[in-house]
């Protein structure tokens, strides 16, 4: 069953945020992302980001980069594509506090390639926090597997590919839909006033 858009209950004391990238931070490609020519942010989300880490959380990103894994660019050039993103995001005023990968092909049989949620428990180990309640946010089926299996709160933006995922009805139990990331910025921002005046 999918909750759209409620009143929003205890999220995690750690006001920590897991982000996909793509589809979600900027716009996705099913030719993939492979140079930072190709990289540009859908309007409004290194602005919701900010407005994220004003309101007090940290944001980390949890992406599948199986370009990697089949050659279609290497590290270097998936560092340059990130640096461009951190320096556009720094320019909006935000930040993120990591950026993990899995580098992967689907054939290659790990653990951390969503819907997996390897990912998700090097996050916990990184943090050293327990994801209960943390609010994860993806467009895709596979974002918000992984993000249930690991504990998370799942949250579908209608961005990317959130439009057919909705649609196919096929996500975790509670999960929430938003419009936008900036949509969820919104509500973290009441959700942070409304935990301070309570």
């Amino acid at each position: 069953m999918i909750a759209k858009k409620p009143a929003l209950g205890p999220l995690s004391r750690h006001r920590l945020i897991v982000l996909d990238r793509d589809g979600v931070i900027n716009h996705d490609s099913p030719d993939y992302i492979k140079s930072p020519d190709e990289w540009t942010a859908i309007p409004g989300s290194l602005e919701a980001i900010a407005r994220m880490n004003r309101a007090g959380y940290r944001a980390v990103v949890a992406t599948n980069q199986s370009g990697l894994g089949r050659g279609l660019y290497d590290a270097a050039t998936l560092n340059a594509i990130h640096a461009k993103f951190k320096a556009e995001l720094a320019k909006a005023g935000g930040t993120v506090d990591g950026i993990f990968i899995c580098p992967h092909a689907p054939d290659e049989g790990c653990a951390c390639r969503k819907p997996l949620p390897g990912l998700y428990h090097t996050i916990a180990r990184r943090f050293d926090i327990d994801l209960a309640g943390v609010p994860s946010v993806g467009d895709s089926g596979r974002d918000l597997e992984a993000a249930y299996a690991a504990g998370c709160q799942p949250w579908l933006v209608l961005s990317g590919n959130g439009p057919s995922t909705l649609a196919q009805g096929k996500v975790p139990p509670g999960t929430v839909v938003w419009d936008s990331l900036m949509a969820v910025a919104e509500a973290l921002e009441g959700h942070g006033e409304n935990e301070d005046n309570g």
